[in-house]
């Protein structure tokens, strides 16, 4: 019989980063890039800090949830105001992990819950519909480049 830490320390597979985002101001219209460098304060050009929340994160597969509990079709990762959309792999089941993303290494911190901002995207509801699916906040251990495609996996399993 297999424990549950020696389950919960396996991933049925890598993931991969599929969008990346920074925002040269707090209120500033999220660009959506195809590569950046991670430093101690977050993405290059982000107005990240450093510290727990320096790099933000968001599960891909929940945006498709985020939009059926709004009635849309779609909702881009933009829209959430993270930095990095990954798919493929349970960001909750990697809290208080390290991970490599391309070449940085994050330690996932907590999870990111929704913003008042939520309102003024999504209008009414939009706060309810993101809340459990606003993605995740890490800091930053090494830093290193990332780019769109890359891996995403447990540091020492990489």
């Amino acid at each position: 019989m297999t424990d549950l830490k020696a389950m919960m320390a396996r991933h049925a597979q890598t993931g991969r980063v599929t969008w990346i985002g920074v925002r040269s101001g707090r209120r500033a219209q999220v660009q959506a890039v195809d590569a950046a460098r991670i430093v101690e304060q977050g993405l290059e050009g982000d107005h990240g800090r450093p510290g727990k929340r320096a790099v933000t994160l968001i599960q891909a597969e929940h945006l498709p949830v985020i939009a059926a509990l709004l009635g849309r079709d779609v909702v881009p990762p933009e829209d959430l105001r993270r930095n990095v959309a990954v798919a493929g792999i349970n960001l909750a089941a990697l809290k208080r992990e390290d991970v490599r993303l391309g070449d940085a290494v994050l330690r996932i911190e907590g999870p990111c819950p929704p913003c008042s901002r939520m309102e003024e995207t999504f209008g009414a509801g939009g706060y309810s519909a993101v809340r459990g699916h606003g993605g995740w906040y890490a800091s930053v251990i090494s830093g290193g480049d990332v780019a769109v495609g890359d891996r995403v996996a447990l540091a020492d399993g990489f």
